[in-house]
């Protein structure tokens, strides 16, 4: 019986061998096609001599012969040793030379595994002396040829004074009595402590509470004292397009919050339960980049009774470009502000289109003038509504002033039939200000066409990627610093920057900590825009560039901190298996590169790194006085783009407000519109081309910017190829939105990786503490109080629909346990 059973089953199989034999010829295939054309662009040697090598062993595989298993056992060996050789050139790193390997030596291990299974029925022969000499030339081969050779930042290079100068002279101004109207509502500066009452913490962005009851011993126990559903959703129209990145307030006993469309809700701040809400009634078709409210305003007036209606009160800025004003105790409108509660920020803005211009951030209020700017949709055309910000009476909604900047700085409303200038720097994240000085804090972007930019006017290139500081109450300018010379690569300034008394030998300075999409971490006199630490004019690359008399020579480059890693090289190309790292591999070599800044090019691709999502973005820093700490989560990733010829474009249907040409930006009114792919992503399978980690946490020294601890964070357990989850509770380094708070217990939150989790860091060593799923993406910043005795942290995990993370409404508070 046993006799007459055996041929069937080695038949069957048989066949498996043959399968297994046909599936390594293939790859071999795969491998040597592609190795070869990496040799032909000066790439390694290792995938070609592979392939052949898999073709051999595949061939002898369908044959029934051992000697393919043999061939395959000592092409995976050698790959073991080259992989480890060419991970380990800079030295082993574990944050993330593990990751490394894992294109390298996974997937080949696992088709190890299926191969070692065909060695029963495979004929005994020993592996030829031909086969043997093949693979012993093919390893060292590789490890020869296997690598290209890292570049290398260049050294001793001048350094060059940075222009900090100021002023626009000619500007017209309010006059005195309007400035003395708007101090008069001025009201009382606000501090986080029980309360967070202004965006960032309080209005220097610091993102830093004294409370001290969560404190690194007890952090492990928080749990969760309450939560509750906005209600506000995506609708079927809508889906894909949410982002909240809302961070509550804190006033008194109430929470304020604005959801993803501009409705304001007042919470119990120590049980969630809704007081009011203030629906803005904003269109979904308003819904620019993304559906976003970062924040809201809160102003409360010393001059009139506490009862008075609007005596305290919240500002929102909205999708359809309205600055509302509502009670904060009822949530009515304040019908003395504006147009009964209302000011059109469209006014004086010119032709637009409903999402090409939008308020996502809240308005800053110094010296009781709120002052506010708008998103604008760079790319989609160069005559875009303008970048102008403008300074409204807090109490009346008159407008004070409007900064033009293609005007010379601070004017009146233009004139009937007249706009603002059309195309200049906008400001669409958070400003920062100084009620002593009277300053505010301006982080500007870039001129409408990111990509291009020789048509930009003198005034657009002065002042483009530049911080500026203008008097509050005139608009009149005290000084600007710019961080990106003729900036072609959207490295606009998305961090609001946060106010510090910097120590010094001699005392402290009144400074603020300017962080940046391309890394560099300045540090500047707030009082007159000097850097405190040398800033180096470093030479930069024009390979490849479209218009290289445009192109900056140098940029400038931080004496105090950076985020940046090493230049990227052939062997940083990552995948989910030897072929996808293959095609990465290629991709770098055919795409110009010559380090940071390497120019915008046409007949090409041309590498961003980093990527236009930072560095540091919009969830900026956070700093712990106390301690003397400052803490930034950033991303190092790069963007993968090239210029698209307009006779190409017009083609393709690349228009404008249309997705007929796919998802290219149009630059309409320049010679190229641009496709951008964010995160450099591998078309089949979704996985990112440079190897991990992509987000970072690091701790830095306040008083030197020397580095006190740098570690990843962000698990794999969302992240994997096709879409799918992999489920792996490993720390790989996520990419991640949003920003960090410290607080006077010692302790650091930060939400913002793609894995859907709220973490706690010791502020001090980086340890991390704490960490608990939410049911959304956390791409937001999250905030802290005290209400009864009783310390809460609190989070709108809305999700966001660039980092492909759950969409949800559900804010949340965690608190220790009560006794």
């Amino acid at each position: 019986m046993s006799g007459d059973r055996t041929p069937r089953t080695r038949s069957g199989f048989e066949w498996y061998v043959v399968f297994i034999g046909i599936v390594v010829l293939a790859i071999g295939l795969v491998l040597a096609a592609g190795g070869v054309w990496l040799i032909s662009l000066g790439g390694s040697w290792y995938y070609a001599i592979t392939g052949v090598l898999l073709v051999v062993s595949g061939a002898s595989l369908t044959k029934k012969r051992r000697s393919g298993v043999l061939l395959f056992v000592a092409v995976w060996v050698g790959t073991l040793i080259w992989g480890i050789w060419e991970v380990t050139l800079d030295g082993w790193q574990p944050a993330s030379d593990w990751w490394a390997l894992e294109p390298r030596l996974v997937a080949p291990t696992v088709l190890l595994f299926f191969v070692l299974i065909t060695l029963p029925v495979l004929h005994s022969r020993r592996l030829n002396g031909l086969t043997a000499a093949v693979a012993t030339a093919w390893l060292g081969l590789s490890l020869v040829t296997g690598s290209a050779v890292p570049l290398h930042a260049q050294e001793d290079t001048p350094q060059i004074s940075q222009d900090t100068s100021g002023g626009a002279d000619g500007s017209q101004v309010p006059d005195d009595a309007t400035v003395t109207e708007a101090l008069r509502a001025q009201g009382r500066s606000l501090e986080a402590g029980e309360d967070w009452p202004v965006y960032g913490g309080n209005i220097h962005g610091e993102r830093h509470s004294p409370l001290t009851q969560i404190s690194t011993e007890n952090v492990g126990q928080l749990q969760v004292a309450w939560s509750v559903h906005t209600g506000d959703m995506p609708t079927e129209a809508a889906d894909g397009e949410y982002s909240p990145e809302n961070t509550p307030l804190k006033v008194g006993d109430t929470l304020f919050v604005c959801t993803p469309m501009n409705q304001v809700l007042a919470l119990d701040a120590a049980t969630g339960l809704e007081e009011w809400r203030y629906d803005s009634q904003v269109s979904e078709d308003a819904i620019p980049y993304g559906a976003t409210c970062r924040g809201l305003a809160y102003h409360a007036r010393d001059d009139v009774d506490p009862d008075t209606l609007c005596a305290a009160r919240v500002l929102v800025g909205t999708l359809d470009a309205r600055l509302i004003a509502v009670d904060a105790d009822t949530g009515q409108l304040c019908p003395e502000f504006g147009n009964a509660g209302m000011v059109d920020l469209n006014n004086g803005i010119g032709d637009t289109v409903p999402g090409w211009y939008a308020v996502t951030a809240p308005p800053t209020i110094v010296r009781g003038v709120a002052v506010i700017g708008a998103q604008v949709s760079d790319n989609e055309a160069n005559d875009a509504p303008s970048g102008v910000i403008r300074g409204y009476d807090v109490v009346t909604g008159d407008m004070l002033w409007a900064w033009d900047l293609g005007q010379g700085g601070a004017i009146d409303a233009p004139a009937e039939g007249e706009t603002y200038t059309r195309g200049t720097p906008n400001m669409w994240t958070m400003a920062s200000g100084d009620q002593e000085l009277g300053h505010v804090y301006l982080p500007l972007g870039n001129s409408s066409s990111d990509y291009y930019g020789s048509d930009r006017s003198a005034a657009e290139n002065e002042y483009a990627t530049s911080l500026v500081a203008l008097d509050a109450s005139t608009g009149e300018e005290i000084w600007h610093f710019q961080t990106v010379h003729n900036d072609v690569w959207d490295y606009d300034l998305g961090s609001q920057v946060t106010l510090v008394d910097f120590p010094t030998d001699g005392g402290t300075v009144p400074a603020l900590i300017l962080p940046s999409k391309q890394g560099q971490i300045y540090v500047l006199n707030r009082k007159t825009g000097e850097s405190l630490f040398p800033v180096e004019e470093r030479p930069v690359p024009k390979l490849g560039s479209v218009e290289p008399a445009y192109i900056s020579d140098t940029q400038p480059y931080s004496g105090y901190a950076n985020l940046n890693k090493p230049p990227l090289t052939e062997k940083d190309m990552w995948g989910m298996s030897p072929i996808d790292q293959l095609w990465c591999r290629i991709q770098f070599h055919r795409a110009n590169y010559a380090g940071q800044y390497t120019p915008p090019s046409a007949d090409k691709p041309f590498i961003q790194y980093p990527g236009y999502n930072g560095g540091s973005d919009w969830g900026s820093v956070s700093v712990d006085p106390e301690r003397g700490i400052l803490i930034a989560n950033y991303n190092d990733m790069p963007n993968y783009n090239r210029l698209i010829p307009r006779e190409e474009a017009d083609r393709r249907g690349v228009k404008p407000f249309s997705d007929a040409g796919g998802e290219a930006g149009p630059m309409q009114g320049v010679p190229y519109a641009i496709e951008v792919n964010a995160g450099w992503r591998v078309p089949f399978t979704g996985m990112l081309c440079s190897e991990p980690p992509y987000g970072w946490i690091r701790g830095i020294d306040l008083a030197t910017g020397e580095t006190l601890w740098d570690q990843p964070f962000g698990s794999a357990e969302n992240n994997g190829p096709f879409g799918i989850p992999s489920m792996l509770p490993l720390t790989i380094g996520t990419p991640n939105n949003g920003g960090p708070i410290t607080t006077a217990g010692g302790v650091t939150f930060v939400a913002a990786t793609t894995d859907d989790k709220l973490r706690a860091f010791a502020t001090e060593t980086g340890k991390e503490l704490w960490q608990v799923d939410l049911p959304a993406g956390g791409q937001t910043t999250p905030m802290t109080y005290e209400v009864d005795g009783r310390q809460y942290v609190v989070i709108y995990p809305g999700g966001h629909h660039f980092m492909e993370t759950e969409v949800g409404d559900q804010i949340i508070a965690y608190a220790l346990p009560e006794e």
